[in-house]
C-alpha cells in the first residue's frame, strides 16, 4: 500500500538541547494557520506526547523500532492525516544501549522521513559548525537536511545563518531558530519533563512558543522539505478479527496517565469499549466492565489521595478477587501492592512499593515467558520497556527479562486473568497479547459472579 504523506523529522543532538521545545513551538504556529498536521514520537517516552497533544487536542503517537519492525512503524504512520511531525528521542544517533538501533536515525530512514537537527547555540558560535560536521560526516546517509538552532540570539542568527550556508555549500539548510524563552521553559523531574497537566499556564507557554516559532522559523521551508519526502510504503498488519463488544475500565488521571495511545486504538480495532475513570477522584469502578488496564504514571506524587479513597481501593481489590482481568504496568503495578511508601494501596498483591534512590532495571528488554499466562504462553517472548526508581518486595517471576547488555532479571506476576509488573507493554510488539487480554475479558463477562 502506499500514500503520499508530508513528513519530517526533528532530531537532536542530545537530550536536553530543546527539541521538544521546537516542535512544541511548530505545531503551535502549524495550528494556528490552520495547518492540518500529525506528531509523532520516537522511543518508549510518554511524557513529551503529552505535549504534543495539548497543542494539537489530538493524541500523539509513538514510533519504536525496538518494539516492531519497520513495515509496522511505516503501517502506523501511515494512518496520520495531513503533515506527520516526529520528534526524535535523545541524541540523533542514540540507540539502544551504545549503539543506533531503534535511534531517531534509525526512524528517519525507516519512515523515509527527512531529518532536520536542534543544536542548542547557547554558548557556541563558530563551534557550531563542527557539531553539524560530525552529525552530517558520521554516516553518509545521515538524512539531515535542516537546521534549527535554539536558544539563539536574534542578532547573531542571521551571521550563523550565513556561515552555515557559505560552508556546507547549501547541502543542509538553516531553517531559523528560538531566542532564548526563559519564561516557556518546562520544568523537569527524575522521567524528564513533568507531565503537561501539571503545568497550571501550559496554553500561555505554547502560544508563545508558536508565536515565536512563527516569527524566526522558516515554517514554509520546513513544509516544503516535509513535501519532499518518499511516497510511504507499506503492507497490511495482520491483526484478528474484532470480537463482541466489551468493556475496560481504564485508569486516567494524573497519578495514572503513561499509555501509549496505539494501544488503546489497537483494543478499540479489537472490538473494546474502553471506560475512562479515577483512581483518585471517583468512588468505585465504572459498572458493568469485563477488564481493567492500569497504566504508569506518578502515584508515588498522589500516594496519600490514592489512600485516603478507601471506596476506590476496595472495589479495585473485590473485583480482582473475584476475577476481574487486569493488566497493571509500573504505576498500575506499584498501586496494586500492600502499601506504597508506608500508605495503604489496593492492597491484591501483598508486598509494598518503595523509593530506591536510583533507576532500577532500566531499560528496552526481552520476556520470555517462564509458565503460560493471560497474555503469553510458556517460552513465548515480547519486547518491552522499563524506567522506574521504585521497587517492589516481589516483582514477581512470570517472565525472564534480559537486556541486550546481558543484565537478566525475572519479573512480571501474572495468572490466567492477572499481568502486574514494571514493564511496559506496547501491543504492536505482539498485537495478539491485546487478543489475547479481550478474550479473557470475554470469558470473564460470562462466567457468573458471587
Amino acid at each position: 500500500m502506499e500514500k503520499q504523506l508530508p513528513r519530517v523529522l526533528i532530531a537532536g543532538t542530545n537530550s536536553g538541547c530543546g527539541k521538544t521545545t521546537v516542535v512544541c513551538g511548530i505545531l503551535q504556529a502549524l495550528k494556528n494557520r490552520g495547518e492540518a498536521i500529525a506528531s509523532f514520537k520516537c522511543g518508549p517516552d510518554y511524557i513529551d506526547p503529552m505535549f504534543h497533544s495539548a497543542v494539537l487536542g489530538i493524541r500523539c503517537r509513538n514510533l519504536d523500532l525496538q518494539f516492531f519492525e519497520e513495515n509496522t512503524l511505516r503501517f502506523l504512520l501511515s494512518q496520520a492525516d495531513g503533515t506527520a511531525i516526529l520528534e526524535g528521542v535523545m541524541g540523533y544517533y542514540d540507540g539502544v544501549g551504545v549503539s543506533s538501533v531503534a535511534s531517531s536515525y534509525a526512524v528517519a530512514k525507516a519512515a523515509g522521513a527527512p531529518a532536520i537537527l536542534v543544536v542548542n547555540a547557547r554558548g557556541a558560535c563558530h563551534s557550531i559548525l563542527a557539531t553539524l560536521s560530525g552529525f552530517l560526516g558520521l554516516y553518509p546517509d545521515s538524512g539531515i537536511r535542516g537546521v534549527i538552532l535554539n536558544n539563539c540570539s536574534p542578532m547573531l542568527y542571521p551571521k550563523l545563518e550565513a556561515l552555515i550556508l557559505s560552508h556546507f555549500s547549501h547541502t543542509i539548510q538553516p531553517l531559523g531558530f528560538l531566542p532564548p524563552l526563559p519564561d516557556c521553559s518546562l520544568e523537569s523531574r527524575h522521567l524528564g519533563l513533568v507531565t503537561a497537566a501539571e503545568i497550571s499556564d501550559l496554553q500561555k507557554k505554547l502560544q508563545i512558543l508558536g508565536e515565536n516559532a512563527e516569527k524566526y522559523i522558516h515554517l514554509d521551508v520546513l513544509l516544503e522539505l516535509a513535501r519532499s519526502a518518499p511516497t510511504l510504503s507499506w503492507e497490511h498488519v495482520p491483526l484478528q478479527e474484532p470480537g463482541s463488544p466489551v468493556r475496560i475500565a481504564v485508569a486516567r488521571d494524573k497519578a495514572f496517565c503513561f499509555y501509549y495511545e496505539d494501544n488503546f486504538r489497537l483494543l478499540q480495532q479489537l472490538g473494546a469499549e474502553l471506560v475512562p475513570f479515577s483512581p483518585l477522584a471517583d468512588d468505585s469502578l465504572p459498572e458493568d466492565i469485563q477488564g481493567l488496564y492500569l497504566g504508569g504514571g506518578y502515584p508515588e506524587l498522589h500516594v496519600a489521595a490514592l489512600a485516603k479513597n478507601k471506596t476506590m481501593r476496595a472495589s479495585i481489590r473485590q473485583a480482582l478477587e473475584q476475577g476481574l482481568p487486569c493488566i497493571a504496568e509500573c504505576g498500575g503495578f506499584l498501586y496494586l501492592q500492600q502499601t506504597l511508601l508506608d500508605q495503604p494501596m489496593v492492597g491484591y498483591l501483598k508486598g509494598s512499593g518503595f523509593y530506591t534512590g536510583h533507576l532500577v532495571r532500566f531499560g528496552y528488554a526481552k520476556l520470555t515467558a517462564n509458565r503460560d499466562s493471560m497474555l503469553l504462553r510458556q517460552g513465548e517472548t515480547l519486547d518491552v520497556h522499563e524506567f522506574h526508581y521504585y521497587d517492589v518486595d516481589d516483582p514477581g517471576d512470570g517472565f525472564s527479562a534480559k537486556k541486550a547488555s546481558g543484565a537478566a532479571w525475572r519479573c512480571g506476576v501474572v495468572s490466567d486473568r492477572l499481568y502486574a509488573g514494571f514493564p511496559h507493554l506496547h501491543f504492536y510488539a505482539k498485537p495478539m497479547v491485546a487478543a489475547r487480554f479481550l478474550d479473557r475479558c470475554r470469558q470473564f463477562g460470562k462466567e457468573d459472579k458471587p
